[in-house]
């Protein structure tokens, strides 16, 4: 990876699924494409991004029981004031799947359940699924910033008001741990690799 020393860029996601990310219990997200997104296709806009905590579309019964039970539903709109930035991750490999019995097999790989699944093969049909697999740093201190209505919406890609400082954070993963992992899902992907990126 090249040195980032501080960035902007951030990557949306569940904060139930950053948390996973940030304790090394996956390398995995799954995305289908905001609505909000451009010809609403998903496209990795920046492959070193901020993650960026949501709640408001976080559903209990989408996750895995040990993930569900650690999310509390909050009404539609709502976000916190403040938000906490702890992590960046680069964005290794993006892999589209519309092979069920191969998305499937990667439930192991990830916190969510066999409705979620379901729920985004059948979104958008003709698109397929994305499997984004990221090695997650954790920043040396937990950044707070202030929420912007410009921060919300569906879209998976914004650019921080501020920029973040990157120096000295730690992989939450060794390099053969997160190799090992990698190539455990890229054996399951087999040869649907759609990019690999160094």
């Amino acid at each position: 990876m090249d040195e980032l020393t501080s960035t902007c860029h951030a990557l949306k996601e569940w904060a139930i699924a950053i948390q996973a990310l940030e304790t090394g219990n996956t390398i995995m997200l799954l995305r289908k494409g905001g609505i909000h997104e451009r010809g609403g296709v998903f496209q990795v806009a920046h492959e070193q991004v901020l993650l960026y905590p949501t709640y408001e579309h976080q559903q209990p019964f989408l996750l895995k029981p040990e993930y569900a039970n650690r999310v509390c539903p909050v009404t539609s709109g709502w976000h916190p004031e403040t938000i906490k930035i702890s992590s960046f991750a680069q964005i290794t490999d993006v892999l589209p799947i519309s092979d069920e019995d191969v998305v499937n097999q990667l439930l192991p790989f990830h916190i969510w359940n066999d409705n979620f699944i379901c729920d985004r093969l059948k979104w958008k049909a003709s698109q397929p699924l994305f499997i984004l697999l990221l090695r997650t740093y954790k920043l040396c201190h937990v950044e707070e910033i202030p929420y912007k209505e410009k921060y919300g919406g569906c879209k998976s890609w914004i650019d921080l008001e501020r920029t973040i400082n990157l120096q000295n954070s730690q992989p939450v993963l060794s390099d053969s741990e997160y190799s090992n992992m990698v190539i455990n899902i890229r054996t399951v992907v087999g040869n649907k690799i759609y990019s690999s990126i160094t």
